[in-house]
């Protein structure tokens, strides 16, 4: 008898059923609610508007008014919970998040131009864009690992994958966690923060390939803006 191949085995993986006693991320569920999402980009949005208009797009505030229509957009088509998956939503979500990270980059190479060619003008104004250009990054990078583990929120409420992303600490003590936890926005966004702050993975680990180059990029990014920052606002005192 022939062995299957790779790709059958992975199929067979990812349709056989779960138990109903297997945790909640390796099963159906409810989903989750797409607010906590939702406030994090508008936070990024305000975060946008609050930077210098010469580290913007101009207008300055035509960025943010796509993102901010691309928002509503998301909401009209799932107003509460992300239960399935949805090709419409996952296009609005997706181009959401890359247009809020090229704005950012656009401002982080902007910033470390001046930074370089010596144009940082006052620490205050430095230390207020640099936090601004930081804390959108962190969100950003929240959204891709959000959106992207284990084929995004309506791929995981639906318990169609079970091989993760990325390995949350509930997933390895399971007699410690609640039975119905899964990983939501709010985990990503802590996971963000901490790889952001540390330059490295704490306490949730990347398991793919792209999970690894994604957070690499974060903690290259957030290195380079923290310590150009800091350094030239000290320099500036």
């Amino acid at each position: 008898m022939r062995n299957a191949s790779p790709e059958a085995k992975v199929d067979t993986a990812r349709v056989a059923p779960v138990p109903e006693t297997a945790p909640a991320w390796q099963r159906q569920t409810d989903g989750e609610s797409r607010w906590a999402a939702g406030a994090a980009i508008v936070v990024a949005i305000g975060c946008q508007l609050l930077l210098p208009i010469e580290l913007t797009i101009s207008p300055r505030w035509l960025i943010p008014a796509i993102e901010l229509a691309l928002l509503v957009g998301s909401i009209v088509v799932n107003p509460n919970r992300i239960d399935r998956h949805s090709a419409q939503l996952r296009r609005l979500s997706l181009a959401l998040i890359a247009l809020l990270s090229a704005a950012n980059m656009w401002s982080a190479f902007n910033l470390i131009d001046e930074l370089v060619h010596g144009r940082q003008g006052d620490a205050s104004r430095l230390l207020a864009s640099g936090a601004s250009i930081w804390i959108t990054n962190m969100i950003a990078f929240a959204l891709w690992y959000w959106e992207f583990d284990r084929g995004g929120p309506g791929r995981r409420s639906e318990g169609i994958s079970r091989f993760p992303d990325f390995l949350f600490p509930q997933m390895q003590a399971v007699e410690l966690s609640q039975p119905d936890w899964e990983p939501t926005f709010v985990d990503y966004l802590y996971t963000s923060f901490t790889n952001a702050t540390a330059f490295s993975p704490t306490d949730v680990l990347p398991m793919s390939q792209w999970a690894k180059l994604t957070m690499m990029l974060q903690s290259a990014v957030s290195f380079v803006t923290v310590i150009l920052v800091v350094a030239s606002a000290v320099n500036t005192l």
